[in-house]
């Protein structure tokens, strides 16, 4: 007896009967179309509500990516900050990052406000899009089954339980790489270029919100279309080549804007040392992510000052209560291979295998099966190419991250859909081969390697969820006894091989499920900055790594103004709202209402008011903007009348790291001797609360 999976000409069998589907009228959106059986739309409306609640359900408490939502707040206050992505509203610095995913995030906050539920929005929608696309493109390559199984498993992968109810780049990364991969898809099944521009078009809108990250999926979608589309291969070739115009096009329009718009006329990019946008995106962050100085002109990456692998003491050490660090339960430390750094075996440590990688096991089995089951089919066969595409991209992508530094969980996240998947497709052609009484050890071992893995993974955080591994085994070894038995008696499809597939489904999912609906409880919802469900400690604030507390914690502590910052805060302390009111009524209209030497420290004021506070240094303190010629020349023109200068450790990570920055070193000596300190009284505070000295310069 041959399966649908298993025979060399048939593919998966979809349920295309018009009597399993009412008609349905256009607004009728909870109705299955004629090609899909009866219960498939409303079992997908089910899955994306889950989606819905999983993703929003902290959306008030999801709080800021503190230095991108200040991004996002001059985005919203600006539209020349928009235009550039600049991280002040004066939008002379723009953040180390293409800004493309901050678009959607500074458009809801001046629609609805600025507030982290507006920032975090955006997000929401993106998962729940990317979950309804994923059971597209799995339907339309394996039936509607694999479809549901795919979008569920999608919705139930904890690293996207955390990402997509945060405000963080990587939601909208991912989706754009699932759209492409529904645009490809159809190419393929056609040989159509249209679609497969459209592939190209979405995988450049990937790269506005993450850069290269998004093109580690091009070899997948490229070589699917040439090795699996029909036609001749120079037709096939010649729409590959205008779908890489077409990627490179919407990919580089950015950086074509930076690089063609004069330096004056547009803020600095920062990241770099030489103000260029190419510098930003393929040097600091890209090939320099492999190894240091690859591409010259980038400001050392900040390695180490992110989550606990190879961190100093300190570094994940969250405030007492704050739930953004390690959750009751915290399993090993994060060193080696568990950690970000570029190692071949870390997805399967402790940080990044429980966040993505439950499915491992049978992702990879459906892939090594399904490729080999299918080795005769013809070149065009449908079933084969959804083997091909999905495990390029997960092989592709898996190696891309082993061989970077990973600096957020969010990374792996590319890895998901790809997952899902293989998963999904596996779970029903290893039981449709068990039914059909061929192959039926196949399910059985995936089973089988399911639960060790899963198990072996629960165990490594052994106080989180402690009846979860108990459970997982009792239920694989009640299906594996199942299976088997049922297989011994000639009953593949009778109640006790249906028994067996139901435990077996618990046995898959249950632990991913759990882990993913952790996040309802805010203490292991992950933060804004780093996206992990459950236990996993991110090694507390972006705000304290960035400002280099991490490195013998020189910064100062116990001030409410320290508080403020460590925490991402909106609000102000009683004395930043003295110094902020101070300037703004005595800066006789300046354009700026006073620069920080330390951008860090700006973040605050932007992030609390939208004020244009003139930030220097960029993120890392290293961006050597503005020089001391820029501030006596604005200061010369009138349009900076005051300055602050950071208290000691709050200069900003290449300034504390005895790296320096000779232009802001620069700026402080001249503001020091060229300036009058303002007294913290005149403004009612003191100078601990508001990190540093108000100076003001000039009249």
């Amino acid at each position: 007896m041959t399966t649908a999976l298993d025979s060399p000409t048939a593919s998966l069998p979809e349920p295309t009967s018009p009597q399993k589907a009412d008609v349905r009228r256009g607004w009728e959106v909870w109705k299955s179309p004629a090609d899909q059986p009866r219960w498939a739309r409303p079992a997908l409306l089910a899955v994306a509500a889950l989606a819905a609640l999983l993703y929003s359900w902290n959306i008030t408490t999801s709080g800021y990516a503190p230095f991108y939502a200040v991004a996002a707040r001059s985005m919203s206050e600006s539209w020349e900050a928009f235009f550039y992505g600049a991280l002040d509203p004066g939008a002379t610095l723009t953040i180390d990052k293409l800004a493309g995913f901050l678009w959607p995030q500074a458009l809801s906050a001046r629609v609805f406000g600025f507030h982290a539920w507006s920032l975090t929005l955006p997000q929401v929608v993106e998962g729940v899009v990317t979950v309804l696309v994923t059971y597209r493109v799995v339907r339309r390559w394996s039936g509607p089954v694999p479809g549901l199984l795919a979008a569920g498993i999608m919705t139930l992968t904890p690293v996207l339980a955390s990402m997509f109810g945060h405000s963080m780049e990587d939601g909208a990364l991912t989706m754009c790489l699932v759209l492409a991969a529904d645009a490809c898809q159809r190419a393929v099944l056609g040989a159509r270029l249209l679609p497969l521009l459209a592939a190209g078009a979405w995988i450049g809108l990937g790269f506005q919100a993450k850069m290269l990250q998004a093109w580690v999926v091009l070899p997948a979608l490229a070589l699917a279309y040439l090795l699996l589309a029909p036609g001749p291969l120079r037709r096939r070739t010649g729409h590959v080549l205008a779908a890489g115009a077409v990627t490179a096009a919407v990919s580089l329009s950015s950086v074509l804007l930076l690089t063609v718009t004069p330096a004056s006329d547009r803020p600095y990019v920062d990241g770099t040392t030489d103000n260029s946008a190419v510098t930003m995106v393929f040097g600091y962050n890209g090939f320099n992510r492999f190894s240091d100085d690859l591409v010259e002109g980038s400001v050392d990456q900040m390695t180490g000052a992110v989550g606990t692998a190879g961190a100093p003491p300190n570094a994940g050490t969250p405030a007492p209560d704050r739930p953004d660090g390690a959750g009751s339960g915290a399993g090993p430390s994060n060193d080696g291979s568990s950690g970000g750094g570029p190692t071949p075996g870390k997805l399967l440590g402790s940080r990044f295998a429980p966040e993505v990688g439950w499915l491992y096991p049978l992702a990879l089995m459906s892939l090594a099966l399904g490729l080999r089951w299918r080795r005769t089919t013809p070149r065009t066969d449908r079933i084969r190419g959804g083997f091909v595409l999905w495990g390029l991209w997960l092989t592709v992508s898996a190696g891309v991250l082993s061989a970077i530094e990973v600096p957020h969980t969010a990374y792996v996240a590319m890895l998901a859909p790809a997952l899902a998947a293989l998963s999904a497709t596996g779970i029903v052609m290893f039981w449709r081969a068990y039914r059909d009484g061929r192959r039926t050890w196949a399910l059985r071992t995936a089973v089988a390697a399911e639960l060790v893995w899963s198990v072996f993974l629960c165990f490594l955080y052994p106080d989180f969820l402690p009846w979860l591994p108990w459970l997982l085994m009792a239920v694989g070894a009640g299906a594996i006894t199942a299976l088997t038995l049922a297989h011994r008696k000639g009953l593949h499809s009778g109640w006790l091989a249906t028994g067996g597939l139901v435990a077996s489904l618990v046995t898959l999912l249950a632990a991913p499920a759990a882990w993913s609906l952790s996040v309802l409880d805010p203490q292991y919802a992950g933060t804004a900055m780093d996206a992990t469900a459950g236990p996993f400690n991110t090694g507390g604030s972006a705000v304290h790594r960035a400002a280099n507390v991490v490195h013998g914690s020189n910064a100062p502590q116990g001030t409410a103004a320290a508080e403020a910052s460590l925490n991402e805060s909106d609000t102000l302390t009683a004395s930043q709202h003295g110094l902020l009111r101070y300037a703004e009524q005595h800066r006789e209209g300046a354009t700026f209402v006073f620069a920080a030497d330390s951008a860090i420290m700006s973040w605050n004021y932007i992030l609390a008011t939208g004020a244009k506070v003139l930030p220097m240094g960029g993120f890392s303190g290293g961006a050597p903007t503005p020089t001391v010629t820029d501030v006596k020349q604005l200061v010369a023109e009138g349009r900076l009348r005051y300055v602050v200068l950071a208290a000691d450790g709050w200069q900003g990570f290449a300034q504390t790291q005895g790296k320096g920055n000779a232009a802001i070193t620069g700026v402080r000596s001249w503001v020091k001797t060229a300036c009058t300190a303002v007294p913290a009284t005149a403004y009612g505070g003191n100078s601990a609360d508001t990190q540093g000295t108000l100076y003001r310069c000039g009249g």
